[in-house]
């Protein structure tokens, strides 16, 4: 039987800059993913390597023209929880801003561009969730 949400959620600000780039589907996991220290996420498919990780981790040529930054749902979050993405993902798609969702085992991220998180946080505060600063 899954649960579902039934009130907004709290959500922590993360407000250390975060890149998100990809590497071929061959790359070898880079020795530079050691330096992170709020958020590293390496994920492997047929297709591509997806790196999160600290923007100040990543080599200076990496580095993308974007920086992000994490909302990150206080948890644990039980792993048949519906909807978290869901009532996250519609305030935000609502104010046009786009989003980079991220999941782990005890809670779920959402990636926003650092120009757009102040504009984020009122729009998930209007939908009823609760957004604190660190």
């Amino acid at each position: 039987m899954s649960v579902a949400l039934n009130a907004g959620l709290a959500m922590d600000f993360m407000p250390t800059p975060l890149a998100i780039i990809r590497l071929e589907p061959t790359a070898a996991i880079p020795d530079w993913t050691t330096g992170a220290v709020s958020l590293l996420s390496v994920t492997r498919t047929p297709a591509e390597v997806s790196i999160v990780i600290d923007l100040a981790a990543l080599p200076a040529a990496l580095r993308p023209d974007v920086a992000h930054v994490a909302l990150r749902v206080r948890g644990p979050l039980p792993l048949d929880l519906v909807g978290v993405f869901a009532v996250l993902a519609t305030p935000l798609a609502a104010a046009r801003i786009p989003i980079f969702p991220l999941a782990t085992f005890d809670t779920d991220y959402l990636l926003v561009r650092e120009i757009d998180v102040e504009n984020a946080i009122l729009a998930l505060s209007a939908a009823g969730h609760r957004v604190f600063r660190l």
